[in-house]
């Protein structure tokens, strides 16, 4: 109502009668749009949902009430919804929210949804997209779309350093980034602000970030490893040590060939077409992750995107998976791509020309196929900005990898408390249970 409300005229000189009428009608308005699916989208999709949405209405005869919430305002907007009871049918929701707002009892268990849907095929999604969805066996959305990071590189500089189709191995990365230090280059953009790098870097490692008793494993060696990789880059000169905010301009550094690789996701796909020179467009080119020494190509990235989710309080719930399992066709996905560029969740998806004929965004395709989620906990955020701390200290510092991997560790432990504490007592009420 007060949105309503808030779209008027000023109303200091209303009288108490029109004043009246007015309440009357916002609360017909309210009462019209109770027989609406009501559906939560953010930034620019909720945009360019809306497009999709007179398909669907027609098709099946639901109307839909589409709501378009800024990101920076979503989380908290959602949150409040839950508190104040007046949240959507179904909404877009950032993959890493998916544990929070299951712990609080918010979502839909959507397992028998899709386990008797003849639109939405799990073998057809991406296993480690599909995963940030699942908590405890039980799925709590469906991926609308995806993103993961791969590399961005100068093919030109790459090429002269011997790795044309970019390096495959953690070896061959180090050894292209001394070939570029001694050609005048930084080998890589890593700004030391931000958490994805170093924590690619221990997933292809080995490490689980959190074990599944809720006790950080920074400490341990797959992780160390990954870390010491991560900043020995900056130790031996391969990358500046510059926060985001000390990057000038990225794409600008990127053409004038200050650096030649830098680790980012499909967003900057059309940033880059868009920002290098035309005559430059020939050279840059995307390439997978280089994996571990030893193990399998490429290595892994981060399941990145949005799904999709029905709210616990709705009493829509099937015209709301209705919507989810039209948006989750693959022609869907399709034209959500042509319209938005965002990645398709489906793997039948990707055959479209639009998708298939992009040098682009092959790397991607290649890349999803060895993703992995970030640790299905509400407390993952704190922790995610906790390690680009800690990252920046140890680049930073003269401490050792092992030193800031052990405070590190020990500081997520005591964010990580209160979780053990309701593992522990789960466990103990299972066990008086049998």
């Amino acid at each position: 109502m007060s949105d309503d409300l808030a779209t008027l005229p000023e109303r200091r000189h209303w009288s108490p009668q029109s004043l009246l009428i007015l309440l009357l009608l916002v609360s017909c308005s309210a009462q019209h749009h109770d027989d609406r699916l009501t559906f939560w989208a953010m930034g620019r999709e909720g945009e360019v949902v809306a497009q999709m949405i007179p398909e669907f209405e027609r098709r099946t005869g639901i109307k839909v009430a589409l709501q378009q919430i800024p990101w920076t305002a979503a989380h908290e907007k959602m949150l409040t919804a839950y508190v104040g009871e007046s949240t959507p049918d179904v909404a877009q929701v950032g993959n890493t929210w998916i544990p929070e707002f299951e712990a609080i009892d918010a979502i839909e268990d959507l397992t028998p949804y899709a386990a008797s849907s003849r639109v939405v095929d799990r073998d057809d999604y991406f296993e480690g997209i599909w995963n940030t969805n699942v908590l405890r066996g039980r799925t709590w959305g469906i991926p609308w779309y995806v993103d993961t990071r791969v590399f961005f590189y100068r093919k030109d500089l790459l090429s002269e350093a011997g790795f044309p189709e970019g390096p495959k191995t953690w070896s061959e990365w180090r050894t292209a980034m001394a070939r570029l230090k001694k050609a005048g280059h930084y080998g890589i953009l890593l700004p030391t602000d931000e958490w994805p790098q170093p924590v690619i870097l221990a997933l292809q490692a080995g490490s689980p970030l959190v074990r599944d008793d809720a006790r950080p494993a920074f400490s341990e060696a797959p992780f160390i490893t990954g870390f010491d990789f991560y900043v020995q880059l900056f130790r031996d000169g391969y990358a500046p040590i510059y926060s985001r905010t000390q990057v000038a301009n990225r794409y600008l550094q990127f053409a004038q060939g200050e650096f030649a690789m830098l680790i980012t996701g499909p967003w900057e796909v059309g940033e880059f077409r868009d920002r290098i020179p035309k005559e430059q467009q020939d050279d840059w080119m995307t390439a997978a992750l280089p994996a571990r020494d030893g193990e399998t190509y490429p290595g892994y990235s981060l399941a990145g995107g949005s799904s999709l989710a029905i709210f616990r309080a709705s009493k829509k719930k099937d015209a709301a998976w209705k919507l989810i399992e039209y948006l989750s066709e693959p022609a869907q996905q399709i034209r959500f791509f042509d319209l938005m560029k965002n990645l398709p969740a489906r793997k039948s998806a990707w055959n479209a020309p639009s998708l298939r004929g992009d040098r682009h965004l092959r790397a991607f395709r290649i890349q999803l196929d060895r993703v992995k989620p970030t640790p299905l906990i509400p407390e993952w955020e704190r922790l995610a900005t906790m390690i680009a701390e800690y990252g920046e200290r140890a680049i930073r510092t003269k401490a050792t990898t092992a030193q800031v991997a052990a405070a590190l560790d020990r500081n997520a432990a005591q964010i990580l408390t209160k979780r053990r504490w309701m593992l522990e007592e789960e466990a103990k009420r299972a066990e008086a249970a049998r």
